[in-house]
């Protein structure tokens, strides 16, 4: 089993799949049993199971925008 992921309030992350908005990139709102998200393109708001989120990740930009692959 891997550790969870090291994420924060704040970060931007990058989906494998995008929204039905078109958009791939989006910001964490919460952290905890759920990752909540905010949509970078259309603002939309959803709460994942951080087991679903975690499989999701493609990469963990930051909250200053460098890269951190997962």
């Amino acid at each position: 089993m891997r550790p969870p992921l090291e994420i924060h309030i704040g970060d931007r992350v990058r989906l494998r799949k995008p929204h039905p908005c078109g958009g791939y990139e989006w910001e964490i709102t919460r952290v905890g049993a759920d990752i909540g998200l905010r949509c970078l393109t259309c603002g939309r708001r959803v709460l994942l199971p951080r087991g679903k989120f975690e499989k999701r990740v493609k990469a963990v930009l930051g909250g200053d925008g460098g890269a951190r692959p997962t």
